[in-house]
């Protein structure tokens, strides 16, 4: 069982980070990579053909601005794509931040492939859904995996009950 995923940007890291940290939490292994779809397409191609030699099942990209990485890795694979469009944030002269389209552009790059070549689409930022998702799908080969998936939803619903319902005092 393993996930791969891939960023376009180092920048992207600490947003990534969150899918690697769900996928140790269900025991999926995962290998990361840094590699942009536009200036490093070679290296792209040959790292997802190593991926499939390799065993990982899932893959998940993520990518801020035109957000192409997760659809060029569509194009190249079988394996199935999740797709975690980024904010991405810019510094100007006087070093205010600033995050254009809010991801907005990115979740369109992503969610809007062509018919037959789809990408899985999470919400903006949201790596860590991604995982989930990934480990979702892997679920339904690894009854292990489902079982601990099962126990985490349980558990989900259980703090849910112990969090709310009538009578919460504010």
């Amino acid at each position: 069982m393993k996930v791969a995923i891939i960023l376009g940007s180092k920048s992207d890291m600490p947003t990534m980070k969150k899918a690697a940290d769900v996928l140790r939490q269900f025991g999926v292994d995962s290998v990361a990579f840094v590699i942009s779809a536009h200036r490093s397409h070679d290296l792209l191609t040959q790292t997802i053909k190593d991926c499939e030699k390799n065993g990982c099942e899932v893959i998940i990209a993520g990518a801020g601005l035109a957000a192409h990485l997760p659809g060029v890795i569509a194009a190249m694979t079988v394996l199935p794509v999740i797709g975690v469009p980024l904010e991405c944030r810019s510094i100007d002269e006087k070093g205010r931040s600033s995050s254009g389209l809010a991801g907005l552009d990115a979740l369109f790059s992503i969610v809007q492939m062509p018919k037959q070549i789809p990408v899985a689409t999470v919400g903006i930022n949201n790596a860590a859904n991604a995982a989930y998702l990934a480990v979702e799908i892997l679920a339904i080969k690894y009854l292990d995996l489902q079982k601990k998936l099962r126990e985490f939803r349980i558990k989900l619903a259980d703090e849910a009950k112990n969090n709310g319902g009538m009578g919460v005092e504010l």
